[in-house]
Protein backbone atom coordinates (compact mmCIF):
# COMPACT_ATOMS: atom_id res chain seq x y z
CA UNK A 1 0.00 0.00 0.00
CA UNK A 2 3.11 2.10 0.96
CA UNK A 3 4.13 1.71 -3.06
CA UNK A 4 0.51 2.32 -4.49
CA UNK A 5 0.44 5.90 -2.44
CA UNK A 6 4.19 6.48 -2.74
CA UNK A 7 5.21 9.68 -5.35
CA UNK A 8 6.88 8.27 -8.03
CA UNK A 9 10.22 10.65 -7.30
CA UNK A 10 10.03 8.26 -4.08
CA UNK A 11 10.25 5.09 -5.60
CA UNK A 12 12.73 6.25 -8.11
CA UNK A 13 15.12 7.17 -5.01
CA UNK A 14 14.69 3.82 -3.30
CA UNK A 15 15.05 2.09 -6.55
CA UNK A 16 17.83 3.84 -8.09
CA UNK A 17 19.33 6.59 -5.88
CA UNK A 18 19.78 4.73 -2.93
CA UNK A 19 21.54 2.05 -4.27
CA UNK A 20 23.46 4.06 -6.85
CA UNK A 21 24.61 6.39 -3.70
CA UNK A 22 25.69 3.01 -1.67
CA UNK A 23 28.10 2.12 -4.71
CA UNK A 24 29.48 5.22 -4.77
CA UNK A 25 30.11 4.91 -0.91
CA UNK A 26 31.87 1.50 -1.19
CA UNK A 27 33.52 2.58 -4.51
CA UNK A 28 35.57 5.24 -2.32
CA UNK A 29 35.63 3.04 0.96
CA UNK A 30 37.49 -0.14 -1.24
CA UNK A 31 39.79 2.59 -3.30
CA UNK A 32 40.62 4.11 0.37
CA UNK A 33 41.34 0.95 2.31
CA UNK A 34 42.91 -1.04 -0.96
CA UNK A 35 40.52 -3.90 0.02
CA UNK A 36 39.34 -5.70 -3.80
CA UNK A 37 37.10 -8.34 -1.42
CA UNK A 38 35.25 -5.15 -0.11
CA UNK A 39 32.72 -4.84 -3.18
CA UNK A 40 31.77 -8.78 -3.02
CA UNK A 41 31.00 -8.35 0.71
CA UNK A 42 28.87 -5.07 0.42
CA UNK A 43 27.57 -5.50 -2.93
CA UNK A 44 24.91 -8.27 -1.75
CA UNK A 45 23.52 -5.27 0.59
CA UNK A 46 23.42 -3.05 -2.10
CA UNK A 47 21.18 -5.55 -4.55
CA UNK A 48 18.87 -6.48 -2.10
CA UNK A 49 18.36 -2.66 -1.55
CA UNK A 50 17.54 -2.45 -5.24
CA UNK A 51 15.40 -5.80 -4.83
CA UNK A 52 13.71 -4.62 -2.12
CA UNK A 53 12.59 -1.17 -4.21
CA UNK A 54 12.29 -3.08 -7.80
CA UNK A 55 9.66 -5.95 -6.80
CA UNK A 56 8.30 -4.39 -3.84
CA UNK A 57 7.01 -2.15 -6.27
CA UNK A 58 5.87 -5.15 -8.83
CA UNK A 59 4.29 -6.69 -6.20
CA UNK A 60 2.29 -3.63 -4.92
CA UNK A 61 1.07 -2.53 -8.49
CA UNK A 62 0.00 -6.30 -8.89
CA UNK A 63 -1.55 -7.40 -5.56
CA UNK A 64 -2.60 -4.08 -4.74
CA UNK A 65 -4.28 -3.10 -7.82
CA UNK A 66 -6.81 -6.16 -7.46
CA UNK A 67 -9.24 -4.59 -5.81
CA UNK A 68 -9.67 -2.04 -9.05
CA UNK A 69 -10.89 -4.71 -10.90
CA UNK A 70 -13.55 -5.91 -12.40
CA UNK A 71 -14.67 -9.07 -10.22
CA UNK A 72 -15.48 -11.01 -13.48
CA UNK A 73 -11.99 -11.12 -14.65
CA UNK A 74 -9.89 -13.02 -12.96
CA UNK A 75 -5.86 -13.04 -12.94
CA UNK A 76 -3.61 -15.74 -12.14
CA UNK A 77 -2.30 -14.17 -9.20
CA UNK A 78 -0.63 -17.04 -7.28
CA UNK A 79 1.62 -17.64 -10.54
CA UNK A 80 2.17 -14.38 -10.43
CA UNK A 81 3.51 -14.83 -6.84
CA UNK A 82 5.72 -17.95 -7.68
CA UNK A 83 7.24 -16.55 -10.49
CA UNK A 84 8.07 -13.15 -8.55
CA UNK A 85 9.67 -15.17 -5.58
CA UNK A 86 11.79 -17.24 -7.84
CA UNK A 87 14.54 -14.58 -9.20
CA UNK A 88 14.30 -12.94 -5.81
CA UNK A 89 15.36 -16.53 -4.30
CA UNK A 90 17.92 -17.06 -7.13
CA UNK A 91 19.57 -13.84 -6.38
CA UNK A 92 20.30 -13.97 -3.01
CA UNK A 93 21.56 -17.98 -3.28
CA UNK A 94 23.90 -16.91 -6.35
CA UNK A 95 25.04 -13.82 -4.46
CA UNK A 96 25.80 -16.51 -1.03
CA UNK A 97 27.39 -19.15 -4.10
CA UNK A 98 29.76 -16.49 -5.20
CA UNK A 99 30.76 -14.94 -2.30
CA UNK A 100 31.91 -18.20 -0.87
CA UNK A 101 33.32 -19.28 -4.17
CA UNK A 102 35.10 -15.62 -4.20
CA UNK A 103 36.06 -15.54 -0.75
CA UNK A 104 37.97 -19.08 -0.67
CA UNK A 105 39.72 -18.32 -4.21
CA UNK A 106 40.93 -15.19 -2.46
CA UNK A 107 42.02 -16.72 0.60
CA UNK A 108 43.59 -19.86 -0.54
CA UNK A 109 44.74 -18.63 -3.86
CA UNK A 110 44.31 -21.62 -5.85
CA UNK A 111 41.83 -21.46 -8.92
CA UNK A 112 39.02 -23.60 -9.23
CA UNK A 113 39.09 -26.57 -11.39
CA UNK A 114 37.72 -26.90 -15.36
CA UNK A 115 35.31 -29.67 -13.93
CA UNK A 116 34.09 -27.42 -11.09
CA UNK A 117 33.58 -24.11 -13.58
CA UNK A 118 32.08 -26.20 -16.21
CA UNK A 119 29.31 -28.02 -13.28
CA UNK A 120 28.85 -24.82 -11.93
CA UNK A 121 28.08 -23.49 -15.68
CA UNK A 122 25.98 -26.65 -16.25
CA UNK A 123 23.51 -25.31 -13.30
CA UNK A 124 23.71 -21.47 -13.44
CA UNK A 125 22.80 -20.76 -17.09
CA UNK A 126 19.56 -22.79 -16.90
CA UNK A 127 18.62 -21.32 -13.57
CA UNK A 128 19.56 -17.74 -14.69
CA UNK A 129 17.62 -18.56 -17.93
CA UNK A 130 14.38 -19.71 -15.77
CA UNK A 131 14.86 -16.58 -13.37
CA UNK A 132 14.90 -14.19 -16.39
CA UNK A 133 11.92 -15.33 -17.78
CA UNK A 134 9.73 -15.54 -14.07
CA UNK A 135 11.17 -11.69 -14.43
CA UNK A 136 9.79 -11.12 -17.51
CA UNK A 137 6.70 -12.84 -16.81
CA UNK A 138 6.14 -10.53 -13.92
CA UNK A 139 6.59 -7.40 -15.66
CA UNK A 140 3.96 -9.18 -17.99
CA UNK A 141 1.31 -10.20 -15.37
CA UNK A 142 1.85 -6.29 -13.52
CA UNK A 143 1.22 -4.09 -16.97
CA UNK A 144 -2.11 -6.10 -17.18
CA UNK A 145 -2.62 -5.66 -13.78
CA UNK A 146 -2.49 -2.39 -14.48
CA UNK A 147 -4.48 -1.95 -17.43
CA UNK A 148 -7.06 -3.96 -16.68
CA UNK A 149 -7.47 -1.80 -13.76
CA UNK A 150 -7.06 1.60 -15.79
CA UNK A 151 -9.73 0.61 -18.86
CA UNK A 152 -11.98 -2.09 -16.79
CA UNK A 153 -11.95 -4.71 -19.09
CA UNK A 154 -10.24 -7.58 -20.36
CA UNK A 155 -7.02 -6.80 -21.99
CA UNK A 156 -4.55 -8.10 -24.87
CA UNK A 157 -1.21 -7.35 -25.12
CA UNK A 158 -1.33 -4.90 -27.70
CA UNK A 159 -3.76 -2.89 -25.26
CA UNK A 160 -0.88 -2.92 -22.81
CA UNK A 161 2.36 -3.47 -24.44
CA UNK A 162 3.61 0.45 -23.73
CA UNK A 163 3.12 -0.50 -20.01
CA UNK A 164 4.93 -3.46 -20.63
CA UNK A 165 8.00 -1.25 -21.71
CA UNK A 166 7.59 1.10 -19.50
CA UNK A 167 7.93 -1.57 -16.37
CA UNK A 168 10.63 -2.98 -18.27
CA UNK A 169 12.68 0.41 -18.41
CA UNK A 170 10.95 1.19 -14.83
CA UNK A 171 13.44 4.22 -14.53
CA UNK A 172 11.82 5.88 -16.82
CA UNK A 173 8.42 4.35 -16.06
CA UNK A 174 7.82 5.17 -12.77
CA UNK A 175 7.65 8.98 -13.63
CA UNK A 176 4.76 7.96 -16.51
CA UNK A 177 2.99 5.13 -14.39
CA UNK A 178 3.52 5.77 -11.13
CA UNK A 179 1.55 9.31 -11.14
CA UNK A 180 -1.72 7.19 -13.16
CA UNK A 181 -1.45 4.60 -9.91
CA UNK A 182 -1.88 7.73 -7.68
CA UNK A 183 -4.73 9.00 -9.42
CA UNK A 184 -6.25 5.19 -9.59
CA UNK A 185 -5.59 5.12 -5.37
CA UNK A 186 -7.51 8.22 -4.42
Amino acid sequence: DKFLKAKHWQIFLLTLGLPIILQIIITSMMFATEDPTLMMKIMPIVSIVFMIGFFGWFWSVAIGLQSQIPTHIHLKIRKFKIFLFIPIIYIILIFGFMGTMFEGAFENGAEPSNAIIGSILGVVFPLHFFSMFCIFYSLFFVAKTFKTAELQREVTFSDFAGEFFLFWFFPIGIWVIQPKINKMME
